[in-house]
């Protein structure tokens, strides 16, 4: 099942499948190290559409609502 980002529950892990945006999101995506094929674990994530924390290996990364929405990830649940 491919999801986006903000549908993860908190410690729920799944591979990067899709970035959808154009070339500089997508550059900026990843720079923080989040690439299609890399596995991430969904830290916390706030109440009413605020920062999505993620963790890629040993680095912990927040990034917002609407840039979580447009990173897919494929999970099995």
């Amino acid at each position: 099942m491919t999801v986006d980002i903000t549908r993860l529950q908190p410690g729920e892990s799944g591979t990067v499948a899709e970035i959808q945006g154009g070339l500089g999101f997508t550059r900026k995506i990843q720079g923080m190290g989040i690439r299609p094929g890399k596995r991430i674990t969904k830290v916390s994530s706030h109440f009413w559409r605020g920062p999505q924390t993620i963790a890629i290996g040993n680095l912990k990364v927040a990034i917002g609502f609407g840039m979580a929405k447009r990173i897919l990830v494929k999970v099995e649940r």
